[in-house]
């Protein structure tokens, strides 16, 4: 990878706590900005597969994660500088209040922690809702909190009036200089469509619902009127320039280059139901020796012709009828992992691998591969999960240190009297008592969501499995 001239535009929604409406604000800015023709780069603070999906929609480029748990400020700018390239203008959007991390007393995980190491400026989201004057409090006190986060803007959401407006603009220009840059009305409009893990992802929006387009067309254009977007290219456009970095991520590994001697294939699945992906991975599948084949739980017959499986996580419980009705895809994917086929599953794809899935008073069959059953529970399990390898799988070797993060409502029950366990969780739920990740044969299943950049080498790794896979049925196709 060339080392990027860091200097391009950029700009940091935060807000001053959860729901005060940076998610549509944030995609709303990216909507306008791409229809004026510029080329806009998404990023997400955090571990969120869903807010992202409605950059991508909005942008037509992948959103991108920065976390400051999982990854150290040199892996938080190669990220950036890998994604920026090609585009216009990079727009961040943070996670819930722009102080909120790990910790009480420090702000890892936190999007001041990703402002501060990427120099960006901030626009602060207030929900304005039945306050005036206090608005000038909140944001001379988040300005405060911390002089290093560069606040430049302030969006007041849920507007009551042309006076609401007026008296909280008034306020927080008087009593902290910063110019209030938006101010935007309480809008049903505004207000996505939300489940028990957050927003509705864009691709299923986009294909039940045929008033999903017309709501995005409706917060840009509300953005477009509301928001001074003349003023925020302005602040973007003052973000200084970032030192370069020597990549250490985006290149081919050792292992990598071997794999991609023999060129192997990874099926993906991807649809409704499975669209909880960090595409940097994907990236990294490329530069070492893999090409990405995408296929549908859902609605294919079976497993395409590919040397190995991911199925990342997603919203089976809400799909499990179709699920189980497709049982040639079933059966496809069991009868893969018996001949020994590398499959890696996070999450939802551990739920799709069980013997079944319990969910609103109905048992639907899985795929069968993991020797336990799911059961939807109202019990949320979320956070980050830091751990470490007890076996050798098909993504690293025993004793591999790696970071990542769990959400879910399920849990396992009926586990087999001895599950073959590979991660041991210093940090975290799991499976089980802090373990995770079950083993059967070559297939690794785990609650835990690991982002490419805190498992060193995943992707490299997973492509020599498969690859390892690829000789030995040639071979054996060869033979006498």
């Amino acid at each position: 990878m060339e080392q990027t001239d860091l200097r391009a535009p950029r700009i940091l929604i935060a807000a001053d706590r959860s729901s005060a409406g940076k998610t549509t604000i944030a995609v709303g800015l990216m909507s306008v900005f791409s229809k004026e023709g510029n080329v806009v780069q998404p990023f997400k603070v955090g571990l969120d597969y869903i807010d992202p999906s409605y950059h991508s929609e909005v942008t037509g480029r992948f959103s991108r994660n920065l976390d400051g748990f999982l990854m150290n400020r040199h892996a938080i700018i190669e990220v950036f500088s890998h994604a920026i390239r090609g585009a216009d203008i990079g727009i961040i959007e943070g996670v819930r209040g722009l102080y909120e991390g790990l910790e009480s007393l420090s702000d890892v995980g936190s999007t001041a922690q990703i402002a501060k190491m990427l120099h960006t400026p901030v626009i602060l989201v207030i929900d304005a809702r039945s306050i005036t004057r206090s608005t000038a409090a909140l944001v001379k006190g988040y300005r405060s909190f911390d002089r290093r986060i560069d606040i430049r803007g302030v969006i007041l959401n849920n507007i009551g009036s042309p006076t609401h407006a007026a008296k909280a603009k008034e306020a927080i220009e008087h009593y902290t200089g910063i110019e209030v840059v938006g101010q935007i009305p309480r809008n049903d409009s505004m207000h996505l469509a939300m489940r028990h893990l957050g927003l509705v992802p864009a691709s299923e929006g986009l294909k039940r619902d045929s008033a999903f387009r017309e709501q995005l067309e409706n917060i840009e254009d509300i953005v477009q009127s509301c928001v001074d977007v003349d003023k925020v290219l302005q602040i973007a456009k003052s973000a200084e320039q970032l030192p370069r970095v020597k990549p250490k991520a985006f290149v081919s590994s050792r292992r990598g280059q071997v794999a991609h001697k023999r060129r192997v294939r990874i099926g993906v699945a991807y649809d409704e139901a499975f669209n909880f992906y960090y595409h940097d991975l994907f990236d990294l599948f490329s530069l070492n020796g893999t090409d990405i084949v995408f296929f549908s739980p859902l609605h294919d017959e079976e497993i395409p012709d590919v040397d190995g499986i991911y199925i990342g996580g997603g919203y089976p419980e809400l799909f499990a009828d179709e699920l189980e009705r497709n049982h040639s895809m079933r059966d496809s994917i069991a009868s893969r992992a018996q001949t020994g086929a590398p499959i890696f599953a996070e999450c939802g794809g551990l739920m799709y691998l069980t013997e079944s899935l319990t969910y609103g008073g109905r048992t639907s069959k899985m795929a069968g591969v993991i020797p336990a059953n799911t059961n939807m529970v109202n019990k949320r399990v979320i956070g980050y999960v830091a751990g470490t390898t007890i076996r050798d799988t098909v993504i690293g070797r025993k004793g591999t240190r790696f970071r990542g993060h769990e959400f879910h409502y399920s849990e396992l029950t009926d586990l087999s009297n001895k599950p073959k366990f590979a991660f041991q969780l210093q940090k975290g739920a799991g499976i089980s008592d802090g373990c995770d990740g079950i083993q059967v044969g070559q297939t690794l299943a785990s609650y835990s969501h690991v982002h490419p950049l805190s498992y060193p080498n995943l992707a490299a790794n997973f492509a020599e499995s498969c690859a390892k896979l690829k000789d030995r049925t040639t071979h054996s196709t060869r033979s006498p």
